[in-house]
């Protein structure tokens, strides 16, 4: 007598024939489990899917939270309405001994007055405020200064023009 589902006889689940000689089901039949053998292995097998699916979502419920509503017409919720417009030309300095060279472009609207401030190094070499350069929309200026020695620090300031 044949077993039905024995892997000795029928690895890949074929029955092309009677088992042969000395097989170690031959005569009888496969031990049975009890029923709370059976109920365990099939609420297993029936909870794995759900923790695995568990271990998955468990994770996302703060990344997956739906974002605070915002009311028709008041903007995107992360901008300010009392911000205030971009302004401020981007310069840049080279100093090449005891002379200044700076180039400052306004790629905003707003006109922008740039001075260039210059600090000597010595204590009776003369520091140097310039004149207010008006940097109008999408214009770079040049701004020039020198000491009679050497330079400690340079730096721009900024100035809305008036309305």
């Amino acid at each position: 007598m044949r077993a039905p589902n024995c892997r000795c006889c029928h690895p890949f689940g074929s029955s092309d024939g009677p088992p042969g000689p000395g097989a170690a089901h031959a005569g009888r039949t496969p031990p049975s489990r009890s029923a709370e053998e059976v109920s365990l292995v099939r609420l297993s097998r029936s909870f794995a899917p759900v923790v695995v699916a568990l271990a998955l979502v468990l994770p996302f419920p703060y990344q997956a939270a739906p974002h605070a509503r915002v009311e028709a017409g008041k903007g995107h919720a992360r901008v300010k309405a009392d911000r205030p417009d971009p302004f401020g030309a981007s310069c840049r300095s080279r100093v090449l001994g005891s002379q200044v060279v700076g180039y400052c472009f306004n790629p905003y609207a707003d006109p922008d007055h740039v001075r260039l401030h210059i600090e000597c190094e010595r204590w009776w070499d003369i520091d140097s405020d310039g004149a207010p350069v008006a940097t109008g929309p999408a214009e770079t200026v040049r701004l020039t200064g020198r000491c009679w020695k050497e330079v400690r620090s340079v730096w721009f300031s900024h100035q809305k023009a008036a309305d």
